[in-house]
């Protein structure tokens, strides 16, 4: 590439777009790569502080930003994403399918570690709609040598693509809301109606919702009925407190499931529990559920929806971002919590 007077320019080919910028109202391409310089861009192009313009040199051994851009997003997508084309040497990665975003980290650390190589994104295990950007690709400087672009290719080609999305699975869903209160009509069910809207984000199909008294037996028959029904997922809500008559945690315990945990990190959500009956996942909510917009359920359930089998360490991690600061208007997931 070589460095041409914008006055000596006329006629040659602009080898990248040239960003116009005027606050609060415009920001975009003024001349686009490729675009053939005449006499009347001159002036235009000195007011936007361009006094020369570049020009290929041949067999230089370099790979413009537009292509550098392509290349890149094309080594790292992987399942349901696609990339824009490049503007302004920059190309953006977007999500095909409503699902989780799975990233290879130390992946992405090892590539954004070439030079010039650029690639920011959401985070991993992000809740992505279709159509919403996950990533962007893009080169620091106009060009850069191709064996850059290379390094980027033979690493996604080693160790597989660094982004995918995950879709939601369909999943069979049984609800049991506890409480003698509740099920004797002296209160209303305020559970029910939460975890229903919170499941049918995800599809799922909801093949019942029971009522049960503070009596343990009743309670664990009411999950082997679930199982019986080729539930894929048991959401328990009530009685998961430490007081002495909030029997849901040992109703679970009683079935033989294995507790992954009962007390996470996380508040709201302190003492939400897991458990697996023969692979099919039990979450016991806590009350939290019932009065916040988002507690670590929000942040639990994507993962059970992509089938994800999760152990003890995965909500000790969450210890760090789990405090919610409940803000006035929730902005979940587009915040910090159980990052």
């Amino acid at each position: 590439m070589k460095k041409v007077a914008v006055q000596d320019a006329v006629g040659m080919i602009l080898c990248h777009d040239i960003t116009k910028v005027i606050p609060g109202e415009f920001k975009g391409a003024a001349f686009k790569r490729n675009h053939v310089i005449c006499q009347e861009d001159v002036e235009e192009l000195l007011s936007l502080g361009k006094e020369h313009i570049y020009v290929w040199e041949e067999n230089a051994g370099e790979i413009h930003e537009d292509d550098a851009a392509v290349r890149m997003a094309q080594a790292v997508m992987g399942e349901n994403i696609r990339y824009t084309e490049p503007q302004e040497g920059k190309t953006t990665l977007i999500s095909t399918e409503k699902g989780l975003l799975r990233i290879k980290s130390s992946l992405l650390y090892e590539i954004n570690s070439i030079e010039h190589v650029t690639i920011p994104s959401l985070p991993s295990n992000f809740k992505v709609e279709v159509d919403q950007k996950i990533a962007a690709a893009r080169i620091v400087p106009l060009v850069t040598k191709e064996e850059n672009i290379r390094k980027v290719e033979e690493l996604c080609i080693l160790h597989g693509p660094v982004f995918s999305v995950q879709p939601y699975k369909k999943l069979k869903v049984g609800i049991v809301i506890t409480g003698s209160e509740v099920f004797k009509g002296r209160i209303k069910d305020k559970f029910g109606p939460v975890i229903r809207k919170k499941v049918d984000y995800f599809g799922a199909e909801i093949i019942g919702q029971e009522y049960c008294p503070d009596e343990l037996e009743l309670i664990q028959g009411k999950i082997y009925e679930f199982m019986d029904k080729k539930a894929d997922l048991i959401i328990m809500t009530g009685g998961m407190s430490v007081d002495p008559d909030d029997l849901t945690p040992g109703a679970i315990r009683g079935t033989g499931a294995e507790v992954i945990t009962y007390g996470v990190p996380v508040q709201p959500g302190n003492m939400f529990m897991l458990a697996y009956l023969r692979g099919v996942p039990i979450l016991g909510v806590p009350g939290a559920a019932a009065y916040y917009k988002t507690t670590v359920l929000d942040a639990v359930l994507p993962k059970i929806f992509t089938c994800e089998t999760l152990s003890k360490n995965d909500f000790i991690r969450m210890g760090e971002g789990g405090l919610c600061s409940n803000c006035q208007m929730c902005q979940y997931p587009n915040c910090y919590f159980c990052r």
